[in-house]
């Protein structure tokens, strides 16, 4: 499992592991089903504590992306995958709504908003 952890991020680490994840299965790249390193090996890939491995999956089941069965792991939940992309909508409208409060306090207007958005879109 490709996790990338930044030390330098104001992102706890457990809160990293759980976001790629979930990201991990809304893009497909995990189906339901499939299982999860355990917690061991996970913190032993990640050079972390078992203790955070153990706090992003708990956050994972809490959120209905994984089910752990005592004994066998931890795999992919079956999830409405509708469902998920409205939560990462609602996300997203957040964020935006964010960055316009933003951009009305340095006095930017939709023109330049939108032009910052698609620079950063395309990569550039």
């Amino acid at each position: 499992m490709n996790i990338i952890i930044s030390n330098s991020s104001g992102q706890p680490i457990y809160d990293q592991i759980s976001s790629q994840i979930k990201n991990m299965i809304i893009s497909g790249e995990l189906n339901e089903g499939d299982a999860l390193p355990s917690m061991r090996l996970l913190a032993k890939e990640l050079r972390i504590s078992v203790i955070t491995t153990k706090r992003a999956y708990e956050e994972l089941e809490r959120d209905g992306f994984i089910v752990s069965i005592t004994g066998k792991g931890s795999f992919v939940a079956s999830k409405n995958i509708d469902f998920i992309k409205e939560e990462q909508l609602k996300n997203i409208e957040e964020h935006m709504q964010k960055i316009v409060e933003a951009a009305e306090i340095c006095g930017l207007n939709f023109e330049d908003l939108t032009q910052m958005l698609e620079l950063i879109y395309k990569g550039e």
